[in-house]
């Protein structure tokens, strides 16, 4: 039974980046994987593409075929897909039973109401894929209560229009500490809970919003993310190892990877130390490592990485001089082994 990661988000969000990463994480760990591209506007991918949306439909051709602006190609595009959907199958199926990441679009419109590629989606489940969609968002939205919201409204949404297992990612978290203070701890919006809590701020940010009306407005819409309880966030920072495993394995648990075969035959080391409580990192750990004490644990791996390249080189120059030792010893002749060889006449 494959797997597989529907990367979505907002443009700028770090969708392709967080593939690339992905993949070459996979590829560290011993696990095959596939990225697929799905964005017609992605012309240039940094990651190796197994298969590419492009080679089907362009954001160029349609747009200039059906005198549409950049958001309409993608949508006109992404119908395309769907109704093309076949060719998708076909390769998803030379892949064989490789961990796919499918990097999409970044209009929001394509996982908020639009259908065409919940129903592509829908489509690769029934291939037998198990599917989590990985909802990536820049962790500055945290900076102004505004934006917070927004992305509140925005996560909900995403995760009730694809009825699919869903992650909520903040990524660039090793970023944030660079925006300035926070009001609250990370904790507070990773886990969304009290969230009236953030109206006084939501006022200080704008004098408008102190209109009776859009205090209602502001309250009605808590009340919504409170009710429904669905929304929590993950963080990222992608060029950190135990950032990537943490989230993986957050993945791997949402999407079924984690817990193997029904007896646990044939388990992956992997899936073996996931199941047994492998220590990732918690939301303190990431208020520690990125904002409490960034300049720290920054100067910290800095050491640690001069001291790696230091014992690399000295192991180095030891391997070519002990070269000349061990040719030395040959000449010498073979030490004795303490076995006797008696041969019969």
């Amino acid at each position: 039974m494959p797997f597989a990661q529907l990367v979505i988000g907002p443009p700028g969000s770090g969708k392709s980046t967080y593939c690339d990463g992905m993949q070459q994480f996979l590829s560290a760990i011993g696990r095959k994987c596939s990225v697929v591209n799905l964005d017609p506007a992605n012309e240039h991918t940094s990651y190796p593409c197994a298969l590419d949306i492009r080679s089907l439909v362009t954001l160029e051709e349609v747009m200039a075929d059906e005198a549409l602006g950049p958001n309409g190609g993608v949508l006109y595009a992404l119908e395309e897909l769907e109704h093309n959907v076949e060719w998708l199958q076909r390769g998803l199926d030379s892949l064989g039973e490789d961990y796919v990441l499918f990097d999409c679009p970044g209009q929001v419109e394509l996982f908020t109401h639009h259908a065409s590629l919940r129903n592509v989606f829908f489509r690769i489940q029934k291939m037998g894929y198990r599917l989590v969609a990985l909802h990536l968002t820049d962790s500055y939205c945290l900076t102004l209560p505004s934006l917070y919201i927004s992305t509140l409204l925005l996560s909900l949404r995403s995760m009730l229009q694809l009825d699919l297992p869903h992650l909520n990612v903040l990524t660039k978290i090793d970023k944030i500490a660079s925006y300035g203070p926070l009001p609250f701890d990370l904790e507070f919006y990773t886990e969304a809970q009290d969230l009236s809590d953030i109206t006084p701020h939501l006022l200080e940010e704008n004098p408008v919003m102190r209109h009776p009306k859009f205090e209602g407005l502001n309250n009605a819409v808590i009340e919504l993310v409170e009710d429904f309880g669905l929304v929590a966030f993950e963080t990222l920072a992608v060029e950190d190892k135990k950032s990537m495993m943490t989230l993986l394995q957050a993945v791997d648990r949402a999407g079924g990877y984690a817990f193997g075969g029904a007896e646990g035959a044939n388990d992956t080391v992997w899936q073996v130390a996931v199941r047994d409580g492998l220590r990732g990192m918690s939301v303190r750990d990431v208020q520690e490592r990125w904002i409490d004490r960034k300049d720290e644990f920054d100067e910290l791996e800095r050491r640690q990485i001069e001291e790696e390249l230091k014992a690399r080189e000295e192991s180095e120059v030891m391997d070519e001089n002990g070269d000349d030792d061990d040719l030395e010893e040959i000449r010498g002749g073979v030490p004795d082994s303490g076995i006797k060889v008696v041969r019969s006449p």
